[in-house]
């Protein structure tokens, strides 16, 4: 007979909710595990975790990295989440999203995000105004030092030891092991196989001679790395866990893609199919796979329903509970239809590119129709065959595109400035607006880019800002040139104190940076006091005098 504490602990045992590991790799294509045949890279450990779980065959995400990662996190269709690109402030999430962390926080859960964040920039988008107790990693869409990396620890920056990947997989352990008799929810979001393509000479050096190009060496490399982090990983993962594991988009270059068309960006398979492997050691029936049609929307769901917890109050969601599913129930499941947009374009209100998918059939850019069944290539187009099923879903669709654009405004929200859970406040680059010759070194202002090319006194830099309440704050500008340029951001006027080391850091050996923004040193130059009406404001930034490149704005509410 037990005793009374032997049942109590038997009560607490079954009562005790599950821990939730999600794990999201950056620009890993479906074609990137050696269970798809891909004839050169090797994949043990992912391989083992789609053994050990519930594979989703027919799994789909956005054709690019933040919209996938608000669908995710909210169970919600990424313009409906007002994410809508990469960069520029349009891969912000609205404040009044409901997100995972949200959701397991008030449940009893401690949240935990390692990794890569890409919902917003500036607080209250961040993680800990989000739902996540800790955050080790950094906010926007891609870092471009992978080695000793500089990251944000709880909002004070830290620096990591060693290679980013390895580190951050040493983060994600620590935090499992950490003793707590509450369950965990950690959302590692790895930035590998992202660029820059740094990774170990001793992962490097094993695709040599492989008839590979330099980056998609170092990409093979940095999957290979993956793979190994993911083993040491779910050795610290006891049987009371569910893990999820998915990829946020297609393969971002030209490689192995298990058959699919298209890649990373293309709202064909090739860029939106990504794997979903689910794992509940004596729970989930180890070994299935499910060939029906889902989505990262229906991540968020699942995870709730799988822990019995309630979602709060928020807006509706869009995705369903995997659950029946992955029970084996699948008498009742819907003939749904799963909606995808490539959200980056320059005017997201516009429906294409754009396609829906049913079980068997995928519409795309209101022009063609493709029989997933029989030809999962998308090699030929039957629109002409069956035109009469080609406008009832471009009609399904374009309903559905129009129902996502309510409340929809386009491009990126005022940076909001005087918090005292973040200040001072910074304003990168890619968050101003530009005038005249001005541009992003980098051309397409991803992350860490700066802005060059002052020609004239007519060229200009604004800052679109909204200060929370009437405060006076200090103004400091980032630049990069010489000393003496005179700076005046709207009725304040600075020289630049000092000249600044014009040499590029060095990346480390295998590195393969393409057209990203390269790695520079910053000086500052102070403005004095700005007073600021609560509201929204336009800091305009010009420039007399020798050219200099400016990488940001800080705002410090005194």
């Amino acid at each position: 007979m037990w005793t009374r504490r032997q049942l109590l602990a038997s009560f607490a045992q079954i009562e005790r909710r599950p821990n939730i590991l999600v794990i999201l790799t950056d620009d890993q294509g479906y074609g990137d595990f050696s269970l798809r045949r891909n004839p050169i890279l090797k994949t043990p450990n992912l391989d083992k975790l789609a053994s050990d779980g519930v594979e989703f065959t027919r799994f789909s995400v956005s054709p690019v990295c933040a919209p996938t990662r608000a669908a995710l996190l909210t169970g919600r269709y990424p313009l409906r989440t007002g994410v809508h690109g990469v960069t520029k402030g349009r891969e912000t999430m609205r404040r009044n999203e409901v997100t995972l962390a949200q959701c397991l926080k008030p449940a009893g859960y401690r949240t935990s995000l390692i990794g890569k964040w890409h919902l917003g920039e500036n607080y209250p988008y961040v993680p800990h105004a989000r739902g996540f107790d800790e955050f080790t990693g950094f906010r926007t869409g891609h870092w471009n030092w992978y080695f000793d990396s500089p990251v944000e620890r709880n909002g004070k920056p830290s620096q990591l030891q060693g290679y980013i990947a390895d580190s951050l997989t040493n983060e994600a352990i620590n935090f499992i092991k950490r003793p707590s008799r509450d369950p965990y929810f950690l959302y590692l979001a790895y930035n590998t196989p992202h660029a820059p393509y740094q990774v170990p000479d001793s992962y490097f050096n094993q695709f040599a001679n492989r008839g590979l190009t330099p980056e998609n060496q170092s990409i093979y490399a940095m999957v290979s790395n993956l793979d190994d982090n993911l083993g040491r990983l779910l050795q610290n993962v006891d049987s009371n866990t569910i893990v999820c594991f998915l990829c946020d988009n297609g393969p971002q270059t030209d490689r192995f893609n298990a058959g699919l068309r298209g890649r990373k960006g293309s709202v064909y398979e090739g860029g939106t199919r990504s794997a979903l492997y689910l794992r509940y050691p004596n729970k989930l029936q180890p070994g299935r796979k499910i060939d029906t049609v889902a989505g990262h929307i229906d991540i968020l769901p699942t995870l709730l329903d799988m822990a019995n917890v309630k979602r709060p109050q928020g807006p509706p969601i869009d995705g369903l509970s995997l659950v029946p599913l992955l029970e084996g129930n699948s008498s009742s499941w819907p003939n749904r239809n799963l909606f995808t947009h490539a959200d980056q374009q320059p005017d997201p209100r516009n429906p294409y590119p754009g396609c829906i998918r049913d079980q068997r059939y995928k519409m795309v850019n209101g022009k063609e129709l493709y029989d997933l069944i029989a030809d999962p290539a998308e090699s030929t187009n039957i629109a002409a065959q069956q035109p009469d099923r080609l406008a009832r879903m471009i009609k399904d669709y374009e309903t559905w595109f129009a129902s996502t654009l309510e409340g929809f405004s386009p491009g990126a929200p005022s940076v909001e400035v005087g918090h005292r859970e973040e200040n001072p406040a910074t304003i990168m680059a890619p968050q101003a607006d530009l005038s005249g010759a001005l541009k992003f070194r980098s051309k397409f202002g991803y992350a860490h880019d700066f802005i060059t090319g002052w020609s004239s006194a007519q060229d200009s830099i604004t800052f679109n800002i909204e200060s929370i309440a009437n405060a006076r704050y200090e103004a400091t500008i980032q630049y990069r040139g010489p000393k003496g340029t005179r700076l005046t951001l709207n009725n304040l006027n600075a020289s630049t104190p000092t000249a600044t080391n014009p040499a590029e850091i060095q990346l480390p050996h295998r590195a393969h940076n393409g057209n990203e923004a390269p790695v520079v040193h910053w000086s500052r130059c102070n403005f004095g006091r700005l007073n600021l009406a609560k509201g929204k404001a336009q800091l305009k930034l010009t420039l007399d005098g020798p050219p200099c490149d400016i990488k940001a704005l800080e705002l410090r509410r005194l």
